[in-house]
């Protein structure tokens, strides 16, 4: 009877399995052989009745199906949690980048402006030193010329001075101890000796007071005109009839040796400035000969070929070569150079003289070089 009762209970504890699982296979979604499988199994067990042992695995599957489908479910709910963190991650990165992009176009706009205005600033002091440089070279230009009338006044004012002393007064800064001229020739009667003391006083006087020129020298107009002209527009072209005139008249008769070859060679030289002198040593170094060109020695000149003593030597350019020359061949090339020297000085605005000076400067200069082509030439010691 025990064992009766124990077989209903078992008996109704497999319905209810039954029941439950066929409650839980309606709701759960299956695929399509498993649930063919399912079913043909419930088929099999509803037409059979089931033993306890496959009551107790069908109840052990049923847990596992719906454990399963817990944590697909609960698998699935963090997957959607994740998704909404991670979009709302990308939506704060993106807020955050466009924010980034903003602010990276407003530093570009600022140096863009700041650059600007740095080069603005910068053009603006550049104008301003040019403009302050300007005044300051106008100035100097100005005081620069009250100097030099300054200077012309003082040194005129000491030559009056100096010619005025008290044992011989400068008449023309002392007007009251000038003669009248119709003090000469007295009223009334006088005799002959008298007159003529008189007469040779006032020559005397007349002599005194017309202005002597202790130079001896006039200005050659034509020569004067051609200077004027070049100075206006001052050039080393040789076709400007001023330095036409001096190459044709004094430095082409004084740069003219008896060696035509290195004639033209130093005139070159001279001309581009590229002629150096020095003295000549006991103990030369050897020399090296120039093609077709004797170079000299210290016995014999290398442009007049005639035996002197050489005390200087010239080198032309860059050249390794040395020419040894005689006194009067040196103070010939010294005169052109020192005239041209002059010349170049005049040309970039580094003589500061009256167009005068400079005229009589340039004449002292061609005078040197007739008295050196002539042959003239002083000694040094």
């Amino acid at each position: 009877m025990w064992k009766r009762e124990q077989k209903q209970s078992v008996g109704n504890q497999c319905l209810v399995s039954n029941r439950t699982l066929n409650t839980w296979k309606e709701a759960m979604p299956m695929d399509d052989e498993a649930g063919s499988e399912l079913h043909s199994a419930d088929a099999e067990q509803n037409s059979e009745p089931m033993s306890e042992e496959m009551l107790r695995n069908a109840y052990h599957l049923s847990r596992l199906r719906s454990s399963s489908v817990e944590i697909r479910e609960k698998g699935s709910e963090r997957l959607k949690e994740e998704l909404a963190k991670a979009q709302r991650e990308l939506k704060l990165k993106d807020e955050e980048c466009e924010k980034l992009s903003k602010v990276r176009e407003q530093l570009e706009q600022e140096l863009e402006e700041l650059t600007a205005s740095l080069f603005e600033e910068a053009h603006k002091m550049v104008r301003e030193a040019n403009t302050k440089q300007a005044t300051a070279e106008k100035k100097l230009k100005e005081a620069q010329g009250k100097i030099d009338v300054l200077l012309a006044e003082v040194t005129a004012l000491k030559t009056l001075v100096i010619t005025s002393t008290p044992s011989s007064p400068n008449r023309e800064l002392h007007p009251q101890l000038q003669i009248p001229s119709k003090a000469v020739f007295k009223k009334g009667h006088g005799r002959n000796k008298s007159m003529s003391n008189a007469i040779v006083t006032a020559t005397t006087q007349n002599s005194q007071l017309q202005p002597m020129n202790k130079d001896g020298r006039e200005i050659n107009l034509i020569l004067y005109d051609e200077f004027l002209a070049w100075k206006e527009e001052p050039t080393l072209d040789k076709v400007c009839p001023f330095l036409e005139r001096i190459y044709q008249e004094d430095i082409g008769p004084c740069l003219s040796f008896a060696k035509h070859e290195l004639t033209e060679a130093v005139q070159a030289a001279v001309e581009s400035n590229t002629l150096s002198i020095e003295p000549a040593v006991v103990q030369a170094l050897p020399v090296v000969k120039a093609s077709a060109i004797e170079c000299g020695g210290p016995k014999k000149c290398a442009l007049s070929g005639l035996s002197r003593t050489c005390k200087h030597r010239i080198k032309l350019g860059d050249s390794g070569s040395y020419f040894y020359i005689s006194p009067s061949c040196r103070s010939r090339i010294t005169a052109v150079c020192n005239f041209l020297t002059y010349i170049r000085y005049i040309q970039q605005g580094l003589v500061r003289q009256d167009v005068e000076q400079m005229y009589w400067e340039v004449m002292k200069l061609r005078k040197e070089m007739s008295v050196a082509k002539l042959g003239y030439y002083t000694e040094e010691l």
